[in-house]
């Protein structure tokens, strides 16, 4: 009764089958890979987050500094004056709510103990009327001010962020110390700052960055389990092709009074 399974057809649906088995284990463990990859990201913020603020020079080692996973978004101080020849902003980013595109403020601050300068992150602003004019952007503060910040490494270009030429004046895709040390001749210590407060306090500055979400799991061990439910699945379901595609041949054989006759390979 079961010859049929000698068939091309059944052969070739078992093959499928055998395929897809292998191919759903793995992509389950992608999933969990995934999942295991952003709650340790979630942890190594909360750790930075909750950790006593240190001062910026005592973790960057000088201009080329990478800053290593360890040490991303944590709370720093630094001491000196901002550089508001070398500003510029950075295109397409979102405000808090994530509904508003425009753009971050980026303005070097010289360090008071003589080492170089830092890229600071002073907020997001609105885009103005013209994506190729510079927009309204509230002074640095002047004089010497001590900021408090996350570490943050420099961005390269990504899926979503592109290194493009030919940006109107003082405006670019990224926040990258190598690209501005290029671009003015300045010493950029490696990586920047997320500003989150500033002493003495601005009467007015861009809207502050807000804190990372680290609670947030994703979807990814969800995805993970359904795959593996669907690799379970496919044995089962085979079986109840089988078992189906048998009985309609009994059920064939019994009507007409005919033997059951084998496939041919």
């Amino acid at each position: 009764m079961y010859r049929f399974l000698l068939s091309r057809r059944w052969l070739i649906t078992l093959l499928i089958a055998l395929l897809l088995i292998p191919a759903t284990v793995r992509l389950g463990f992608w999933q969990l890979h995934r999942h295991e990859a952003r709650v340790d990201r979630n942890e190594l913020i909360a750790r930075s987050l909750a950790a006593q603020p240190v001062a910026y020079d005592t973790l960057s080692s000088g201009p080329g500094f990478a800053v290593p996973r360890d040490l991303a978004w944590r709370a720093v101080t630094a001491t000196g004056q901002y550089d508001p020849e070398h500003e510029f902003v950075v295109r397409k980013r979102t405000d808090s709510s994530g509904d508003k595109i425009g753009y971050f403020v980026v303005t070097p601050l010289v360090l008071a103990d003589g080492r170089g300068s830092v890229l600071v992150n002073r907020g997001w602003v609105a885009s103005g009327t013209s994506a190729t004019e510079y927009p309204a952007v509230p002074a640095a503060p002047a004089g010497q001010v001590t900021l408090t910040g996350r570490l943050r490494a420099d961005e390269t270009a990504t899926g979503s962020l592109k290194d493009r030429a030919g940006l109107p004046d003082r405006q670019f895709n990224l926040i990258s110390t190598p690209q501005q040390t290029r671009e003015t001749g300045a010493a950029l210590l490696g990586g920047y700052l997320e500003l989150t407060a500033t002493e003495p306090s601005p009467a007015d500055q861009p809207e502050l960055l807000p804190e990372p979400n680290h609670s947030d799991i994703g979807p990814h061990m969800a995805y993970a389990i359904q795959w593996w439910l669907f690799t379970a699945l496919i044995p089962v379901g085979f079986g109840v092709m089988v078992r189906r595609e048998a009985k309609d041949r009994r059920k064939e054989a019994a009507g007409t009074g005919a033997p059951v006759v084998a496939v041919p390979v």
